[in-house]
């Protein structure tokens, strides 16, 4: 069994920071894509950034270019560092993971696992 788990979210005012983890457990073999979603109200989930760990790739929804960060602590942690957060960042955000290759534009169902949601609330 595999489980993600998320942690970090809160509020914070526009322009503010925030650091969310995923934490995996159970057999990772084959983890290579990993990444964060987001879903606002009454808007459909998105993919907001992918680490590729094959080759450590790194991708991003030009929504967030140059202000998110997605990186690995180790095997088991996934972390997405958010800067300059503005009111559109308001939204839960779910880790994911697939066994295989990691590309953009996949479609949500690639993705086998998903963690529970961490909400992230940016206030004016």
């Amino acid at each position: 069994q595999v489980d993600l788990v998320e942690s970090g979210g809160g509020s914070v005012q526009v322009g503010g920071s925030l650091r969310l983890s995923c934490e995996v457990s159970g057999n990772t073999a084959g983890f290579y894509c990993m990444g964060w979603f987001r879903q606002a109200p009454g808007v459909g989930r998105e993919a907001v950034a992918l680490f590729d760990g094959a080759d450590d790739a790194t991708y991003y929804a030009d929504s967030v270019k140059g202000r998110f960060t997605v990186s690995k602590r180790d095997a088991r942690n996934l972390l997405l560092q958010l800067n300059t957060l503005q009111v559109q960042g308001t939204a839960m955000y779910y880790c994911a993971a697939r066994r295989g290759f990691c590309s953009w534009g996949l479609p949500l169902a690639e993705f086998t696992y998903w963690g529970q949601e961490t909400q992230v609330t940016v206030g004016v």
